[in-house]
């Protein structure tokens, strides 16, 4: 790990604790106290507007950077899950590198799935698409026939 990911790390830790939190209300507590003491100045208003906006555009970096790392770390752990299991589809071990439009094809094959398993006298029986394509297909007498879902996913 470098420095630039350690300081991250340590700064997003401590930027969302209690005691930053702390901080930042007392910070503006001083600040609204002293107001009468500036005369509430255009100078007075210009150090919270200052510090606020420099806060805020370094903290959207580190909580993007921050989010980036845990999305990743999530998709990794989900594609283990996936590649793992024997009977799952490997098509979306790295469906986050697909298209909106693609992911919104995948939608749809998963809600014409979660219809074919409503038709299921178990409800929580689990089924690939394919699978779940070649029962409906057996259940209305298209035997010897697969049906074939898209091939586009």
């Amino acid at each position: 790990m470098n420095f630039f990911e350690k300081f991250s790390a340590k700064v997003t830790a401590a930027a969302g604790s209690s005691p930053a939190f702390s901080i930042a209300v007392l910070l503006v507590v001083v600040w609204l106290i002293t107001g009468p003491l500036f005369d509430f100045s255009e100078t007075w208003q210009l150090i919270i507007n200052t510090g606020t906006t420099i806060v805020t555009f370094l903290m959207v970096f580190l909580i993007q950077k921050s989010q980036n790392k845990e999305s990743l770390a999530i998709q990794l752990k989900l594609n283990e899950l996936v590649a793992s299991h024997e009977t799952a589809s490997n098509r979306l071990v790295n469906v986050e590198g697909l298209t909106e439009e693609e992911l919104k094809t995948i939608q749809k094959y998963y809600f014409k799935l979660s219809e074919l398993a409503m038709k299921e006298k178990n409800i929580q029986q689990s089924h690939s698409i394919d699978e779940a394509h070649e029962r409906s297909a057996r259940k209305h007498g298209i035997h010897g026939k697969k049906e074939k879902p898209n091939s586009s996913i």
